[in-house]
């Protein structure tokens, strides 16, 4: 089933579907002011390759699922430490911790509005696995 959504609403969605899947320090860039190819950036963190591997093919099975959407291009290292998944509006960066701290890609894009985690999760919370299960 395919559903059109703002990049921001499928941002926040992608966001969600992380979480839910463990990911850690999970952020959302608006760079639609600042950069020409794409609105956002969801980043997140894992504690091992094996996380990163796990949360990047968890994310592109639930988007497809979801809204029938494959990604337009995707990017890894060969030890999975970094990954990105590039769906034009949205791309998303899913690194091992260490990467995340060495790359620094919030500090690069310092300049981007960050959206808060109250937001995103109240934007997608429709599409939460535990939406009635209190945590």
């Amino acid at each position: 089933m395919s559903e059109d959504i703002t990049s921001y609403k499928f941002a926040c969605i992608a966001a969600r579907f992380l979480e839910e899947k463990i990911a850690k320090d999970i952020s959302i860039l608006n760079i639609s002011n600042v950069s020409s190819f794409a609105d956002y950036f969801v980043i997140c963190s894992a504690q091992t390759n094996t996380q990163v591997k796990s949360l990047t093919e968890n994310l592109t099975d639930k988007v497809k699922q979801t809204f029938g959407r494959l990604p337009i291009g995707r990017e890894n290292d060969a030890k999975n430490r970094w990954n990105l998944i590039d769906y034009g509006d949205v791309v998303i960066h899913i690194l091992h911790q260490e990467e995340r701290a060495a790359y620094a890609i919030e500090k690069f894009w310092n300049h981007a509005f960050s959206i808060p985690q109250e937001k995103w999760m109240e934007e997608s919370k429709e599409y939460s696995e535990y939406e009635n299960i209190e945590r």
